[in-house]
């Protein structure tokens, strides 16, 4: 952990201070909605491009707060509850005012019969109620900015605590108020430590228990600014308070614990503005399991579960997925408070040659980079190492030098290397004093530097001055009691500033407007129908896509004429609207090089449509395409994000080795890359065993133009499946030579 109370701000923070003024405040967007002039701006499907940021500073820190149902009457809930509402408006510096139909007074304070009654109009009200609907109603007519609702009983319960849930959220949304819960509890209303300084870690959190590892950061140290308890989320959702935190200046992290997420684009939204802030999100997202696997009838479908999607979607908008609590306390620590790195090379430093072999293996495995020191620096480092150890990196002093001066002498030269940017050294065991010498030489070393170091605590103690006082009690050394959990954070740590550096947000360049390719395309489509392959390759041409030549014929001697216009060799394929899978069927005929050919093949797919009770339109002939690499690309829709784009290894291993990436729509060029980058197979694409590299500048652009196609007809098109995509030799570009589309 960073520990102590007496940390420097970063560059970052100074900036986002002084860019937002004396007050925070001031750099906080208006929850009111935007004039004419100023309307959020929209994508080609009509959805926002920027996130909506609403004025939560008058429900952190209002002016004044009702309480209603509040009580003093003792073991009553509502007592309890009441409590510690006066005691945090006391500190946050609100007026409070007690809502009971039959007390007079509680706790002392004058208590009003009803909302109506209330001596001024208030900035947050607290329902301690069963059924918050009749009061939402009522606080409507006072002009009530915020609202919390404990109650439960809603969504969580089933289907008729959804339809109630849904009935308040309505209610909600009329009365012009913002409300959090139902179902929340009182993380909000917290006492944070006011002594920690530096940048601190805003915590949202949809079951409160498992924020209280994150809380409890602040004993190590840590500065927490905000908490918010989302709830079932009938109103303010994740989304809402991550784009809220990343314009609050004394945020460095937002931590979130996510059951589920309400609205993919707008949790979209929000990380694209916390990316824009350079303000990192760590998130532990329950369900990376699949409860129930979803039907769909394309390659495609069957490759992105829901989990793949919500996964994929954090990864491109910056959002460090961790799997454990404690992973999201170390991890959320260090982005906080550590400033930029100045190289992403990692130096492992130990005293033991196994301890650094070891931990190198883990972090080289990891994906860190761990380059080999300069023979300059090695020469350097051997004035105070013997010379029979090695120092390449990982850096193995031997054990002796750390009881004396040479321990420092050695840091201060590892951290003096241009290729270094993080220095770790795992402490395995504490062995006094020569651990204690070199904690607090690490410590030393660290307030001089303006590199990251970081040391793990192996210890499972935790009682040791070394660790409680010296390294817990430094600003600047990030300390860890796994190696696990250090390299999980170093390497989100590493990999968050080089994404926020170079970031541009997708949706500044989103399309507006529809394209000539999107009216030619809606002429094709046919609502709750699958289009016949011809019909689905017509959609491809409609984008731009390239398919073979072929043509689609409804007698053998038609057949025939096509072959000697398509040109010999030919694949002939039936082609209906409810053709998925042809292949199985035997509806698939390759290779055909001769007219008696092409009238067997004719008859015996006609047949065998027959058959199988199967309508066709025609039989196609196509062009044969044979030499290159074959990729499956497609468009399904997702519950959250709405349509989604998949790259992946094709042909008939699609569904065997599910190699495939995902993204949501809208992205750049470089994120079309990153895709083919994150698939097992991706030396395919550069040419194998003597094969030549394929044209990926072509495959690249269909991923674009489906992503256009994708973003145009929205939830029109609920899939699409093009499987083979047969990606050529460099500079011959990519043809689809099958296609399955099925409009909704």
């Amino acid at each position: 952990m960073l520990g102590s109370t007496h940390g420097t701000l970063t560059t970052d923070f100074r900036a986002r201070v002084e860019a937002c003024g004396e007050s925070p405040r001031t750099a906080v967007h208006s929850s009111a909605p935007p004039s004419a002039d100023d309307a959020v701006p929209l994508d080609v499907s009509g959805r926002p491009l920027h996130a909506d940021v609403p004025d939560l500073d008058r429900f952190f820190r209002p002016e004044s707060v009702a309480v209603i149902g509040a009580s003093d009457a003792e073991g009553r809930p509502n007592t309890g509850i009441t409590r510690q509402l006066i005691a945090w408006a006391e500190r946050v510096g609100a007026r409070i005012h007690p809502v009971h139909p039959t007390r007079p007074t509680v706790f002392g304070l004058t208590c009003h019969a009803s909302v109506a009654d209330l001596p001024e109009q208030v900035d947050l009200a607290v329902l301690l109620v069963a059924d918050p609907l009749p009061v939402i109603e009522e606080l409507a007519e006072t002009k009530v900015k915020f609202a919390v609702a404990f109650a439960s009983g809603f969504a969580e319960t089933g289907e008729s605590g959804a339809a109630a849930q849904e009935r308040l959220g309505a209610a909600v949304r009329d009365s012009g108020l913002r409300l959090l819960g139902p179902n929340t509890n009182l993380n909000a209303f917290e006492e944070f430590r006011q002594d920690l300084e530096g940048p601190a870690i805003a915590l949202i959190t949809q079951s409160g228990h498992q924020g209280r590892p994150v809380y409890t950061l602040q004993e190590l140290g840590i500065r927490l600014s905000h908490w918010a308890p989302t709830g079932n989320e009938a109103d303010l959702e994740t989304s809402d308070f991550i784009s809220y935190f990343a314009e609050q200046p004394e945020v460095g992290a937002i931590a979130c614990y996510v059951e589920g997420l309400k609205d993919g684009r707008s949790f979209l939204l929000a990380a694209d503005r916390a990316a824009r802030n350079g303000v990192p999100v760590v998130a532990v997202k329950v369900g990376r399991t699949e409860t129930g696997a979803r039907m769909a009838a394309s390659h495609t479908g069957k490759l992105t579960g829901a989990d793949t999607v919500v996964d994929a979607a954090m990864r491109q908008f910056g959002v460090i997925r961790v799997d454990g609590l404690d992973e999201l306390q170390d991890t959320a620590a260090l982005l906080a408070r550590a400033r930029k790195p100045k190289a992403d090379g990692v130096v492992v430093y130990s005293i033991s040659g196994g301890t650094g072999a070891h931990f190198s293996d883990l972090a080289t495995e990891a994906g860190l980079t761990l380059p080999t020191l300069s023979q300059a620096k090695q020469d350097e480092l051997h004035q105070w190492i013997p010379g029979y150890l090695n120092v390449a990196n990982p850096v193995d002093n031997g054990g002796h030098p750390v009881g004396d001066w040479r321990g420092r002498k050695i840091i201060d030269a590892i951290l003096a290397d241009p290729s270094v940017g993080v220095l770790i050294c795992p402490i395995t065991g504490p062995f006094p004093p020569m651990s204690d010498r070199l904690a607090q030489d690490l410590v030393d070393a660290a307030e001089q530097s303006d590199k990251l170091v970081c040391v793990i605590w192996g210890s499972p103690v935790g009682t040791e001055d070394a660790y409680r006082t010296t390294l817990l009690g430094s600003s600047r050394v990030a300390t860890f009691r796994t190696f696990g959990n250090c390299i999980t954070a170093v390497r989100a740590y590493l990999g968050h500033h080089r994404f926020t550096s170079g970031y541009r947000s997708p949706f500044e360049d989103a399309p507006r407007t529809p394209s000539p390719s999107y009216r030619k395309a809606q002429a094709l489509m046919r609502p709750s129908q699958q289009l016949s392959e011809h019909a689905a390759k017509q959609l491809l041409r409609a984008y731009g896509i390239r398919v073979p030549r072929e043509q689609l014929v409804t007698s053998a001697a038609a057949a025939v004429r096509a072959a000697g216009l398509v040109g010999y060799p030919v694949v002939m394929k039936a082609s209906g609207p409810q053709l998925g899978h042809k292949t199985e069927l035997g509806l698939v005929k390759i290779g055909l090089t001769s007219a008696s050919q092409i009238r067997d093949a004719y008859r015996e797919l006609t047949d065998i449509a027959r058959y199988e009770n199967v309508p066709l339109d025609g039989i196609l002939v196509c062009q044969m395409v044979e030499r290159g690499v074959e990729m499956v690309v497609g468009v399904t829709q997702d519950d959250l994000f709405g349509p989604t784009v998949t790259v992946g290894l094709g042909g008939v291993l699609v569904e065997v080795l599910h190699d495939a990436a995902v993204r949501v729509p809208p992205f750049g060029e470089d994120q079309a890359r990153a895709m083919l980058r994150e698939l097992r197979g991706h030396a395919l694409l550069e040419g194998v065993r003597g094969a030549p590299p394929a044209d990926v500048d072509a495959l690249v652009e269909v991923v674009l133009r489906i992503q256009r196609m994708a973003l145009e007809l929205g939830d029109e098109l609920s899939e699409l499946d093009i499987n083979p995509l047969m990606v050529l030799p460099r500079g011959q570009g990519a043809v689809a030579l099958d296609a399955l589309a099925i409009c909704r």
